[in-house]
């Protein structure tokens, strides 16, 4: 385990908790969504921190990564939906069609960031269509369940969609860097070490 690795569950995990918190509650940290979504326009990026733009762009997802490798403080939800959307990559590794359809999908809607800015709700709309067309159609599908009230609002679906195009963003960045499911279980310890010492970091360099 190493730090890129780490980096790259943490945006994993970061868009999963994302997610989960709009599905809940209908809104999310602000800051770790724009980070989020960034990374998604990122597809070639020189590292892996310029993925995401910076170790701090991560932090949200770095805390749920150090509280899920503490055993005893784990939210089963987002640990479900992280582990489903590593499958979900794998089916989407099988799939070159879908990969273009998404690659060409990601560079439109660049052109939409151009137009009205990477946060607005044009190109959140575009990013959760994408997903809907291309993802959604593979096994396994990603079940996010939350709030009924705030499941019914097309805005916050869309914003859901958008995270989980991010998450699935992260997983082939972790795949493409030799991460592999099992690693978490046999390297716990070393993988929260990292963890821990990239979220101190960010915090000093940002303080």
């Amino acid at each position: 385990m190493n730090e890129e690795r780490v980096l790259a569950l943490a945006g994993l995990f970061q868009a999963a908790t994302l997610a989960q918190q709009l599905a809940n509650d209908g809104r999310c940290d602000e800051t770790a969504m724009a980070g989020s979504i960034a990374s998604v326009f990122r597809i070639d990026a020189p590292s892996v921190v310029g993925v995401y733009g910076d170790v701090s762009a991560v932090r949200l997802g770095l805390r749920q990564l150090i509280t899920l490798l503490d055993e005893s403080n784990r939210d089963v939800a987002i640990t479900r939906m992280a582990f489903t959307v590593m499958r979900l990559e794998r089916s989407l590794a099988r799939r070159s069609d879908l990969l273009d359809q998404l690659q060409q999908g990601i560079v439109s809607a660049q052109r939409q960031v151009e137009h009205f800015g990477q946060d607005s709700p044009q190109v959140v709309k575009r990013l959760a269509e994408l997903y809907a067309t291309t993802l959604s159609t593979l096994k396994p599908r990603v079940m996010v369940t939350g709030n009924p009230q705030q499941l019914q609002q097309p805005a916050v679906v869309e914003k859901v969609r958008a995270s989980l195009l991010a998450a699935v963003r992260s997983a082939v960045l972790w795949r493409q860097l030799g991460g592999r499911q099992w690693q978490m279980l046999l390297y716990r310890k070393q993988c929260g070490m990292l963890a821990r010492g990239l979220l101190t970091g960010s915090t000093i360099s940002n303080s």
